[in-house]
């Protein structure tokens, strides 16, 4: 057993856990830091799909009472058919263009130097939506409209751009069409349910000859990471988002993307290129 593989499993792990529901892209983080530790072989590919449906698992385990809730009343509960629908609506926008242009996208722009480029530019647009004007209309997930789900939905699909961050895409959306700060990061994370679980069958069939038997101890240490990680995240972040605005979020995102791409203009780390 690789110890070495272990360690760098366990790192990526704790990443994806805790960047995954954080506007901060955690498909950036695991694809800059991956490539910093050297693990871009075919197997790393699957992993990080692997390590991404333990963090939606968490977020399934956090919020089960709600969604056993919404489960159950599913053929009865106008409320519950309802919430559904809205999620299925803005699933949508990502699950066409995902099946058009996910090949492409991740042929040519999933590197580090195109990760820093979207973490900068991503930054720039969280502060310019924090210095709006804020009067948010919708204070809970239950009193969105269709309307307000589609247009999520189509923010979401931004994030197909490795660093843009699927939740930030949707939270930042999501405020831009009228949701509150913990309106928008709550349908943000149940939002997350059916499209990292669509994305994770997907790559699974596509990646499915990269599985390999002695991958399990790697896939499960990753796992674990990732789940734990995840569960302490959204948590924390639910408490953050209810005094504090995405600010502090917006800066890492430029000073980490700035990092790095100084780091290849100055030739002191050999990053992958488009």
């Amino acid at each position: 057993m690789d110890i070495q593989l272990l360690f760098t499993a366990a790192i990526l792990g704790i990443i994806e856990g805790l960047t995954e529901f954080l506007p901060v892209s955690s498909t950036g983080h695991l694809i800059i830091v991956g490539d910093l530790l050297g693990y871009t072989d075919d197997t790393s590919k699957v992993f990080k799909i692997v390590i991404q449906f333990a963090a939606i698992l968490a977020v399934c385990w956090d919020y089960r009472e709600r969604l056993i809730k919404v489960a159950s009343g599913l053929r009865t509960e106008p409320a519950s058919q309802r919430f559904v629908g809205m999620l299925f609506v803005a699933f949508l926008p990502a699950a066409v263009l995902g099946l058009m242009f996910h090949s492409t996208i991740k042929s040519l722009l999933f590197n580090p130097l195109t990760v820093a480029t979207a973490l900068v530019v991503g930054g720039f647009i969280i502060l310019y939506v924090e210095k709006r004007a804020y009067h948010p209309r919708v204070e809970t997930v239950e009193a969105m409209s269709w309307g307000d789900a589609l247009k999520v939905g189509f923010a979401q699909a931004l994030a197909m751009i490795p660093g843009t961050s699927r939740s930030g895409s949707t939270i930042m959306g999501g405020m831009i069409f009228g949701l509150s700060r913990k309106t928008a990061a709550e349908f943000s994370f149940f939002l997350a349910i059916p499209t990292m679980f669509a994305a994770t069958v997907y790559d699974l069939y596509k990646n499915w000859s990269l599985l390999r038997i002695e991958d399990v101890p790697v896939f499960a240490v990753g796992s674990i990471a990732s789940f734990v990680a995840a569960m302490w995240a959204v948590k924390s972040f639910i408490r953050f988002i209810s005094n504090h605005t995405f600010i502090v979020f917006a800066w890492y995102r430029i000073v980490f993307g700035l990092i790095v791409l100084a780091t290849w203009q100055l030739d002191l780390v050999s990053w992958s290129e488009p």
